[in-house]
Protein backbone atom coordinates (compact mmCIF):
# COMPACT_ATOMS: atom_id res chain seq x y z
CA UNK A 1 0.00 0.00 0.00
CA UNK A 2 1.40 2.98 -1.10
CA UNK A 3 1.84 5.95 2.08
CA UNK A 4 0.19 8.93 1.67
CA UNK A 5 1.92 11.65 2.62
CA UNK A 6 -0.52 15.10 2.15
CA UNK A 7 1.09 18.47 3.00
CA UNK A 8 -0.49 20.82 5.50
CA UNK A 9 -1.84 22.70 3.50
CA UNK A 10 -2.69 19.63 0.84
CA UNK A 11 -4.60 17.95 3.95
CA UNK A 12 -6.83 21.47 4.00
CA UNK A 13 -7.75 21.26 0.46
CA UNK A 14 -8.42 17.36 0.86
CA UNK A 15 -10.70 18.13 3.56
CA UNK A 16 -12.65 20.68 1.38
CA UNK A 17 -12.81 17.99 -1.19
CA UNK A 18 -14.18 15.58 1.38
CA UNK A 19 -17.06 17.86 2.70
CA UNK A 20 -17.91 19.53 -0.94
CA UNK A 21 -17.48 16.64 -3.36
CA UNK A 22 -16.15 17.69 -6.71
CA UNK A 23 -15.07 21.03 -6.78
CA UNK A 24 -13.08 23.83 -9.18
CA UNK A 25 -10.07 25.37 -8.08
CA UNK A 26 -11.58 28.40 -7.90
CA UNK A 27 -14.56 26.53 -5.23
CA UNK A 28 -11.84 25.19 -3.27
CA UNK A 29 -9.81 28.48 -3.29
CA UNK A 30 -12.60 30.43 -1.94
CA UNK A 31 -13.18 28.31 1.12
CA UNK A 32 -9.60 27.69 1.76
CA UNK A 33 -8.73 31.70 1.12
CA UNK A 34 -11.56 31.96 4.50
CA UNK A 35 -8.70 30.37 7.05
CA UNK A 36 -5.01 31.23 5.42
CA UNK A 37 -4.09 34.08 3.42
CA UNK A 38 -3.72 32.32 -0.29
CA UNK A 39 -3.39 33.49 -3.85
CA UNK A 40 -5.44 31.73 -6.07
CA UNK A 41 -2.38 30.80 -8.09
CA UNK A 42 -1.12 29.49 -4.93
CA UNK A 43 -4.36 27.24 -4.83
CA UNK A 44 -4.17 26.17 -8.16
CA UNK A 45 -0.18 25.24 -8.12
CA UNK A 46 -1.11 22.81 -5.05
CA UNK A 47 -3.81 21.40 -6.88
CA UNK A 48 -1.73 20.50 -9.71
CA UNK A 49 1.27 19.23 -7.27
CA UNK A 50 -1.75 16.87 -5.43
CA UNK A 51 -2.94 15.49 -8.74
CA UNK A 52 0.50 14.60 -9.84
CA UNK A 53 0.78 12.98 -6.09
CA UNK A 54 -2.04 10.93 -7.12
CA UNK A 55 -4.06 12.84 -4.42
CA UNK A 56 -6.68 14.29 -6.89
CA UNK A 57 -7.93 13.75 -10.41
CA UNK A 58 -9.71 16.28 -12.78
CA UNK A 59 -11.80 15.84 -15.20
CA UNK A 60 -10.91 18.12 -18.19
CA UNK A 61 -13.75 17.45 -20.38
CA UNK A 62 -14.67 21.04 -19.83
CA UNK A 63 -12.89 24.36 -19.97
CA UNK A 64 -12.78 24.63 -16.12
CA UNK A 65 -11.50 21.40 -14.56
CA UNK A 66 -13.28 19.47 -11.91
CA UNK A 67 -11.08 18.41 -9.24
CA UNK A 68 -12.04 15.61 -6.80
CA UNK A 69 -10.09 13.56 -4.23
CA UNK A 70 -8.59 9.94 -5.05
CA UNK A 71 -7.66 9.34 -1.24
CA UNK A 72 -10.02 8.54 1.35
CA UNK A 73 -10.64 10.79 4.33
CA UNK A 74 -10.39 7.23 6.82
CA UNK A 75 -7.16 5.76 4.66
CA UNK A 76 -5.71 9.13 5.15
CA UNK A 77 -6.54 9.74 8.70
CA UNK A 78 -4.97 6.06 10.02
CA UNK A 79 -1.61 7.05 7.88
CA UNK A 80 -1.47 10.50 9.11
CA UNK A 81 -2.32 9.21 12.74
CA UNK A 82 0.09 5.97 12.14
CA UNK A 83 2.51 8.99 11.30
CA UNK A 84 2.13 10.85 13.93
CA UNK A 85 2.34 8.25 16.94
CA UNK A 86 5.15 6.96 15.35
CA UNK A 87 7.39 10.26 14.88
CA UNK A 88 6.19 12.19 18.03
CA UNK A 89 5.15 9.56 20.70
CA UNK A 90 7.54 6.75 19.61
CA UNK A 91 4.85 4.66 18.61
CA UNK A 92 3.06 4.41 21.47
CA UNK A 93 -0.69 4.83 21.19
CA UNK A 94 -1.46 5.25 24.76
CA UNK A 95 1.21 8.33 25.55
CA UNK A 96 -0.70 9.61 22.35
CA UNK A 97 -4.44 9.35 23.57
CA UNK A 98 -3.48 10.23 27.33
CA UNK A 99 -1.88 13.47 26.21
CA UNK A 100 -5.05 14.17 24.05
CA UNK A 101 -7.22 13.69 26.70
CA UNK A 102 -5.38 15.44 28.97
CA UNK A 103 -5.12 18.40 27.04
CA UNK A 104 -8.48 18.67 25.17
CA UNK A 105 -11.76 18.80 27.21
CA UNK A 106 -13.52 15.73 26.13
CA UNK A 107 -17.33 16.11 25.56
CA UNK A 108 -19.74 13.84 27.51
CA UNK A 109 -20.95 12.79 23.90
CA UNK A 110 -16.95 12.11 22.79
CA UNK A 111 -16.36 10.17 26.14
CA UNK A 112 -19.06 8.26 25.34
CA UNK A 113 -17.61 7.34 21.95
CA UNK A 114 -14.44 6.50 23.80
CA UNK A 115 -15.71 4.35 26.08
CA UNK A 116 -18.34 2.16 23.18
CA UNK A 117 -15.31 1.93 21.21
CA UNK A 118 -13.09 0.60 23.90
CA UNK A 119 -15.55 -1.63 25.01
CA UNK A 120 -16.03 -3.21 21.03
CA UNK A 121 -11.62 -3.31 21.39
CA UNK A 122 -12.38 -5.50 24.53
CA UNK A 123 -15.11 -7.78 22.84
CA UNK A 124 -12.70 -8.07 20.03
CA UNK A 125 -9.97 -9.53 22.32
Amino acid sequence: MKAIKPTESELEILKILWEQGECTVRQVHEIFAENKEVGYTTTLKLMQIMHSKGLVERDEQQKTHIYRALVSRDKTEKQVLGKLIKDMFDGSAVRMVMQALGSHQASDQELEKIKQLLAELENKK
